[in-house]
């Protein structure tokens, strides 16, 4: 059983997904402050949120089942993300969702900006009739740069071309390949900003970009230009905005967000060449059921088989590679589980390599998750693909991931190395029939076994009767022997066994292992 709580209101249809789910417990309570939703965490598995619930980092705090945290919409400002990650919680956004209707709003303040149609409808309202004093400018042929050129900036760009606008974009992370074939210029942001009449912001607001539009940017921005933001309004210095709109310098600013909502009495609300918006930039009937819809499936889909595709805190999965994922990531898991029973000492460092077909995979998803099976095998406190990589740090756990399209002897191979001050272990492990994980070597003893249930492993000298010394004690123990798997390497006086069994073996059995002569390690471990 999940319980999920919707905190603030979504479509009805995004609730009624949730509640069709089996086994899901759904509250929709809207509205709570911080020390009510504080009250209350603990309860639940699962948030949904919107713009108006802070899940801050004393919520974080006191949830003591929380899974994931699902924001509808794009912007997570209202979300704490780096507490989520350090208490081992997903946050998923929908970025796609609402972004044809931020993007729609964005050129509708342009047009309105430019032909002043707030000012002209008062007028006519109150009984004027001042052709005169609403002159306007055309936007064809005008330069419009896009700052932020993700999801929404690119669609912000294309309708823009479209009305034969010249357009410029910054953002740091797209390549120049992608810029050119959308028929975009990039520009540094500086450069960007004195030669665009227009500006719009479609980044998200974090530590970097607060304040992004400070007051020595504004003033490199060219004379009568106009600023529109349908972002976050933290990414521009308010008060120095107001200042370049009084001055002149600016011809006109679109507000849809701001520092602080609602705006109560800023200046800039006073400004005639102000237009304002009260954050509508997802506020249609199809984006408002299109981020309702949407972060219900996401966050059913994280709860019932850990399926992500649109996470914060986590590499982006592509929806029809995250199916194909899975069972690698699943093989990972277990040979990471593994190595933190093979090897006794801390360990300095961990490498994984996805080679052959599974090379061809996104790498990040597969590696984590063998870092995650280590890792939980030391610690009480929840360890998940989410804070994996903070715990390792922590701890000055080195973590490294490579990939190769060569495997030799299988089609797909994953090979994880655990490295101690004094020694290392090579765990090698496949998929049978793309589904079934398989461990194929330990350092230099080749070995085919199954990955599941109770198992034991030993390593042991290579001579006759150990093999029914194992089987004796097991027996007599009462456990079943499932499948046994010997390993042996060239040229070494040693073997391994890999042991299915039926039953766990108490302490006391397990001493009796240890004890046979021939044996020199002995571990179980449940897989």
């Amino acid at each position: 059983m999940y319980s999920i709580l919707v905190a603030d209101a979504i479509a009805r249809e995004g609730v009624a997904h949730l509640t069709d789910q089996p086994g899901f417990r759904v509250d929709v309570k809207t509205g709570m402050k911080e020390a009510e939703l504080r009250a209350c965490v603990a309860d639940y598995d699962a948030v949904v949120v919107r713009s108006a619930t802070k899940i801050t980092r004393p919520v974080f705090e006191a949830a003591k089942r929380l899974k994931v945290v699902g924001r509808a919409g794009i912007g997570v400002d209202n979300i704490d993300v780096e507490a989520a990650t350090e208490h081992g919680v997903v946050v998923i956004n929908t970025p796609d969702a609402n972004a044809v209707s931020a993007a729609e709003l964005a050129l509708a303040h342009l047009f309105s900006l430019c032909r002043r149609l707030p000012a002209a409808d008062a007028s006519v309202k109150a009984g004027e009739w001042a052709r005169g004093r609403y002159t306007g400018t055309e936007v064809t042929g005008k330069t419009l740069g896009v700052i932020g050129y993700g999801t929404i900036g690119r669609i912000v760009a294309a309708r823009a071309l479209g009305l034969k606008m010249r357009v410029v974009a910054h953002d740091p992370f797209v390549s120049a390949e992608i810029y050119a074939a959308h028929g975009v210029q990039p520009l540094a942001l500086d450069d960007l900003l004195a030669g665009s009449d227009f500006v719009t912001l479609h980044c998200p607001l974090i530590e970097q970009t607060r304040n992004l539009l400070s007051r020595e940017r504004l003033a490199l921005m060219k004379p009568g230009a106009r600023l529109i933001n349908c972002a976050r309004g933290g990414l521009v210095d308010e008060e120095a905005l107001h200042d370049a709109l009084v001055s002149g310098h600016l011809a006109g600013a679109a507000l849809d967000v701001f520092m602080k909502e609602p705006p109560g009495s800023s200046p800039l609300l006073a400004l005639a060449n102000v237009e304002c918006t009260p954050h509508l930039g997802a506020s249609t009937e199809e984006a408002q059921f299109a981020v309702g819809v949407e972060i219900a499936r996401l966050v059913a889909a994280y709860l019932i088989d850990g399926e992500v595709v649109s996470a914060v805190n986590l590499p982006r999965v592509a929806s029809e590679q995250a199916g194909r994922l899975r069972p690698y990531q699943d093989l990972a898991h277990r040979l990471g589980r593994l190595l933190a029973r093979m090897i006794d000492a801390p360990l300095q460092g961990i490498e994984v390599s996805l080679q052959g077909a599974a090379g061809e995979l996104d790498t990040r998803p597969v590696a984590i998750e063998a870092l995650v099976g280590y890792l939980q095998e030391h610690h009480t406190r929840p360890v998940n693909r989410v804070n994996a990589l903070l715990v390792a740090d922590r701890e000055g756990l080195a973590f490294g991931e490579s990939r190769s399209l060569k495997a030799h002897d299988y089609v797909s191979l994953i090979v994880v190395t655990g490295r101690a001050a004094d020694r290392g272990v090579v765990l090698m492990g496949t998929l049978f029939d793309e589904r079934y994980p398989r461990l194929v070597r330990i350092d230099n003893y080749e070995i085919e076994a199954g990955l599941k249930g109770d198992m034991l492993f030993t390593r042991h000298d290579d001579r006759p009767g150990v093999v029914g010394a194992l089987g004796t004690v097991l027996g007599e123990s009462g456990i079943n022997i499932s499948r046994m798997h010997i390993g042996s390497a060239e040229d070494s006086p040693h073997a391994v066994a890999a042991i299915e069994m039926s039953t766990p073996l108490t302490d006391a059995q397990m001493e009796r292992i240890r004890s046979i002569p021939a044996v020199s390690k002995a571990f179980q471990v449940t897989l």
